[in-house]
């Protein structure tokens, strides 16, 4: 018998995947195997990908199978990670964020590519599950460099409750995020002769002074204004009270939008002062309205209430994909403020209603 999207999720959840995502990789593909008659193909990073049917363009459901490292709650005495249905939901680490929409994506493309073989449309369907999202986009940026680069991509990260409570919104756009360093030299001395010294901090306030003067970018989009933010969130500097200092380091925080960036390399134009960026997880924007027409005319035939195109605050592995030229909206199950945290859940009816979206936007794609 068939699984429901609530027994495939409880399978997938029970599996640990913070530290090695190998077991539930492993799991996915096996089911893909033996539940699709699609082609099913293992990278070297780990991530799970199939391929249904043939065209000139292509349409992916995408998600991520790893998860953050769970609370002591979230793990059972045998090392599973535990898995309670309460109330309507299903509780654990990776409910919301993100095995559960995994498990609609895997349902919804069985059923699609069994639709797709029947009638032999032109186009092809394609199912992935990336790793190492949490840790920067690493499974998706290895599927990119390795030639993944489908058309269209429906990424099954939260966007319910935007709009409304309860409501599966469909994101044409979300945020980014650029971490960066920025790192001021300077010359030791004595303190008592701190002429005779550079005060890599005195360096480093003026840096500072200048992000606090540089305004973020922001964008319409779906009637919002996606602001951009920069913020200094740490600084250190200094090895003794009586030493001037001769480095002292900044990281910045920045949110970044489609478009213009915060010049933050004009700290360079100080004396002593480098800048170099740790992290930059792209945002997303969709430049095709009838794509996302589409995948919002699918989410809203599932549900009573009525979804809106919206935007998200947070990266997803739609920013990598968008940057390497996939169309791309995020619709997925989770709610704001669910994911990563000791009490995560997801609503098993929202589950099936992203399981029948996924399957209503592939089948009306192709």
């Amino acid at each position: 018998m068939s699984p429901t999207v609530a027994a495939l999720t409880h399978e997938l959840v029970a599996i640990p995947s913070d530290e090695d995502e190998t077991a539930v990789g492993d799991h996915i593909e096996d089911w893909l195997r033996r539940e699709t008659t699609s082609t099913v193909a293992r990278d070297n990073a780990g991530n799970v990908i199939a391929y249904a049917g043939t065209g000139e363009e292509s349409l992916a459901l995408v998600g991520h199978h790893d998860v953050v490292e769970p609370t002591p709650a979230q793990v059972t005495d045998s090392g599973e990670y535990a898995v309670e249905e309460r109330d309507g939901r299903l509780h654990g680490r990776g409910t919301a964020d993100m095995k559960g929409a995994v498990a609609a994506a895997m349902l919804a493309f069985r059923d699609a590519v069994e639709t797709l073989t029947a009638s032999a449309v032109d186009g092809e369907l394609i199912f992935a599950s990336f790793v190492g999202e949490e840790v920067g986009g690493v499974g998706a940026r290895h599927a990119i460099d390795e030639g993944f680069a489908p058309d269209y991509a429906i990424v099954g990260e939260g966007s319910t409750g935007y709009s409304s409570p309860g409501v599966t919104d469909v994101a044409i756009a979300h945020k980014g995020r650029r971490g960066s360093t920025i790192t001021a030299h300077g010359s030791a001395a004595h303190a008592s002769e701190a002429d005779a010294g550079e005060n890599a901090i005195y360096r480093a306030t003026d840096a500072v002074s200048l992000v606090r003067d540089l305004e973020a970018p922001t964008v319409e989009v779906a009637g919002d204004t996606l602001s951009g933010s920069v913020v200094v969130t740490e600084i250190e500097g200094g090895t003794a009270w009586n030493v001037v200092p001769d480095r002292c380091e900044i990281t910045v925080d920045e949110r970044t939008v489609p478009g213009e960036r915060v010049a933050l390399e004009r700290v360079e134009e100080g004396a002593g002062v480098e800048w170099t960026v740790d992290q930059d997880l792209p945002p997303m924007q969709c430049g095709d309205d009838d794509f996302a027409d589409l995948v919002l005319k699918a989410a809203d035939v599932t549900q009573s209430g009525s979804p809106e195109l919206v935007t998200k605050p947070h990266a997803t592995d739609a920013g990598w994909l968008s940057q390497a030229g996939t169309e791309c909206v995020v619709c997925g199950p989770a709610e704001p403020g669910e994911a990563h945290t000791e009490t995560e859940s997801v609503s098993i009816a929202v589950l099936e209603r992203c399981q029948k979206t996924y399957r209503r936007a592939l089948e009306a794609w192709v």
